[in-house]
């Protein structure tokens, strides 16, 4: 898969393993139950505690494969009686995406589970600007325009986010 935004001249190349998430038909059942159990895993084995409000935001955030605010997840857990406080859900957020379970995406203000959480990478968002789907691939730093300037300049890139607006297959195919 290759992108291309001419205003910044970036490209990234997303690796055979890392196809972008969310646009294709998956057994979405199982990539809900087995990003989980990764993060159940995770926090196990890093002693750090996975609460069932932290639990249950996740599963919120990979229900589908769009970004929700915080809001939108405050409501859901007022309805199912896990805290009516914003602050609920914004810890549990806040967590998710510390320990790389979930991204946020600026361009929404809005959070989105992350589509390889097994992998260490920079997420690249492709965003559907008609349904608010959202895909998810590796921006590849190493690999793009943006890593190269920044080895010849001396500069170490520590975080990349790619945020690409645009039309999803569906989308395209409605139009057409």
């Amino acid at each position: 898969m290759l992108f291309y935004n001419i205003s910044i001249g970036f490209y990234a190349v997303a690796s055979k393993s890392m196809q972008p998430l969310g646009f294709e038909k998956h057994d979405h059942a199982t990539c809900i139950s087995d990003a989980v159990e990764r993060a159940d895993a995770v926090c196990r084995d890093s002693g750090l505690q996975f609460t069932p409000v932290r639990r249950r935001v996740l599963e919120i955030l990979l229900s589908d494969h769009r970004a929700r605010g915080a809001y939108e997840i405050l409501d859901i857990l007022r309805n199912e009686g896990l805290g009516s406080q914003p602050p609920v859900a914004y810890r549990a957020l806040e967590f998710l995406v510390a320990h790389g379970f979930a991204h946020r995406i600026e361009k929404l203000n809005a959070f989105i589970a992350c589509g390889y959480s097994e992998h260490n990478h920079m997420p690249a968002f492709l965003i559907c600007r008609n349904c608010g789907s959202v895909a998810e691939t590796d921006a590849a730093p190493n690999r793009s325009a943006v890593g190269r300037i920044a080895k010849a300049a001396g500069f170490h890139i520590e975080r990349a986010i790619v945020e690409v607006e645009g039309l999803c297959p569906e989308c395209q195919e409605a139009e057409a």
